[in-house]
């Protein structure tokens, strides 16, 4: 982990509640690259594309599962296909393990014609619909201010 992220984890961890703290205080950018960049669910390759533009940042909000799309799994139609046993071992695993939703890093989605893609948290996501749950916690990039402001009617939560 690297000393940002260190100093990112000793305020919060990589929780909701934490990146909700951040994005209050106008930091949700440093919380995301805090958390891509250490701890288990590091993820430096996503930490680095996302710095090749200028982004724009929405949430953490909570919505229904239902309305983010998988981008990764071992289904034909996915982006980025897996072995579908190893996929089930993972995502079996990260179930067993979920207590609270609020526990749990937001997915981080991008954006895309009116579509939440998830790019970081698809065992995640599946994990949370093996357990039942309606609803995950997502952070969400927007590639141009046009589609973050055209978006702009997204519910903060469904609290």
């Amino acid at each position: 982990m690297t000393n940002n992220a260190h100093h990112e984890a000793d305020l919060g961890g990589f929780t909701v509640a934490a990146a909700r703290a951040y994005a209050q205080r106008g930091r949700l950018e440093a919380w995301i690259h805090a958390y891509l960049l250490g701890g288990e669910w590091a993820n430096a390759p996503l930490s680095s594309g996302l710095k090749l533009q200028k982004r724009w940042w929405r949430g953490p909000i909570e919505v229904n599962l239902d309305a983010v799309k998988r981008c990764c799994g071992p289904e034909r139609e996915m982006e980025f296909r897996v072995d579908a046993a190893a996929w089930a071992t993972r995502t079996h695993v990260l179930a067993q393990g979920f207590e609270r939703l609020e526990a749990i890093p937001p997915l981080i989605a991008e954006y895309r014609d009116g579509v939440l893609s998830v790019r970081d948290g698809n065992h995640r996501h599946e994990a949370i619909r093996r357990k039942g749950w309606q609803t995950c916690w997502v952070i969400i990039w927007y590639n141009s201010e046009s589609d973050f402001t055209q978006d702009a009617g997204r519910t903060r939560s469904l609290e």
